[in-house]
């Protein structure tokens, strides 16, 4: 779909910024290799080959038997056990020599026709945000070459949490803002536009309902229902629309008696067109403006509550969490050092490429 002259004009703005630019650009980046993070830490292999039938762990839940083994369980693929029973294509002798069957297997010294070989592709990071590391140790554990951020107080690995804590996040202030922000923009068009009693009722509205402590709401309602995400996604919703609200308003109550306004009113023009076809796109500047501030207070309040301990569930990967494990850790600098570099990293790309946005629809705004 082609772009409009005057969308072209605003893509060409915001490219011109270079450090908006840049910006968009890892930050695609960093979230789109996020957005695959099953396929980057993970405990279970990407695919494995079993007597010449291919299977996909990470989709699809496989038993043991599946693979020669006794449980039906969901099959263990760290264990040294299920590696020799893919590797060997379901030897029983697995099961008192892995590790010797798996070496005289790569050395030829199991005839060929006494197994099948197979194999299993991992992902680069062999955890995923919720596996226990097997290293010995008192936990916190530093960096290693097997962790390369080290372990958190429970022997989880940190980069895999980071990387699914990442695309959470950002999942979780996409939703809000998004969904805030419609209906924010909404609220403020209705009241600048139509003004009077409308106006007067909504604006007491907002009084009322900024007055209410959002947070205290929350762990309220959290310990009454449990905590869950899209509970904490209503509810973020619930308390942040009006953040747009006293914006789009006095945008819409300038812009209302404008010309053109009393030009489309009097050709019959609809009330919904106007406000939305005409009036909005003048009020996105100051619209946009404020966006990089209700991304960043989402994505902190979230950390907030989330090193409170009334945020995600606790087994969901969470960036707040691991700075909580930051300050009880101390004698882990690792840790601090790691979250303090993502949210820096993470916040400061966001409010780069808004700014850019926010200039490329500013028709004043121009670049040498």
């Amino acid at each position: 779909m082609a772009l409009s002259p005057l969308n072209q004009r605003r893509w060409r703005n915001f490219c011109r910024n270079r450090r908006a630019y840049w910006s968009l650009i890892l930050f695609s980046i960093l979230f789109g290799v996020s957005l695959f993070a099953e396929f980057i830490a993970n405990d279970k292999p990407i695919l494995v080959n079993y007597r010449g039938e291919y299977y996909t762990p990470i989709f699809k839940f496989y038993p043991e038997t599946e693979f020669g083994g006794d449980f039906r369980t969901e099959a263990i693929y760290r264990d040294i056990e299920v590696k020799c029973l893919i590797r060997t294509g379901g030897l029983e002798e697995c099961w008192d020599d892995p590790e010797g069957l798996i070496e005289r297997v790569d050395a030829g010294e199991v005839p060929e026709g006494d197994f099948v070989k197979g194999w299993a592709l991992w992902p680069p990071i062999p955890y995923s945000f919720d596996t226990a590391v097997d290293r010995p140790g008192a936990a916190p554990l530093p960096p290693n070459e097997q962790n390369w951020l080290g372990t958190d107080d429970t022997k989880r690995d940190v980069l895999a949490r980071i990387i699914y804590g990442f695309r959470l996040s950002i999942l979780f202030t996409l939703i809000v803002t998004t969904a805030a922000s419609i209906i924010g923009i909404i609220a403020g068009a209705l009241q600048g536009f139509f003004g009077g009693w409308l106006d007067l009722i909504f604006q007491r509205i907002i009084e009322i309902w900024g007055a209410i402590p959002g947070i205290y709401v929350i762990i309220i309602m959290f310990s009454i229902f449990g905590r869950s995400f899209w509970l904490l996604v209503f509810l973020s919703v619930l308390f942040g629309w009006t953040a747009l609200v006293g914006v789009v308003r006095a945008e819409f109550l300038r812009a209302r008696n404008f010309e053109y306004v009393r030009a489309a009113r009097a050709l019959g023009v609809s009330n919904a067109t106007i406000m939305f076809r005409h009036m909005l796109p003048n009020a996105m500047v100051a619209t946009v403006t404020f966006l990089p501030f209700i991304v960043t207070g989402t994505i902190g309040a979230l950390a907030t509550l989330d090193f409170l301990g009334y945020g995600l569930p606790s087994s969901d990967p969470s960036l707040g969490e691991l700075t909580l494990q930051a300050k009880q850790n101390l004698q882990a600098p690792w840790l601090g050092f790691t979250a303090f570099t993502v949210f820096a990293v993470m916040l400061s790309l966001l409010v780069f490429v808004f700014e850019g946005v926010r200039d490329a629809f500013d028709p004043r705004k121009t670049f040498s």
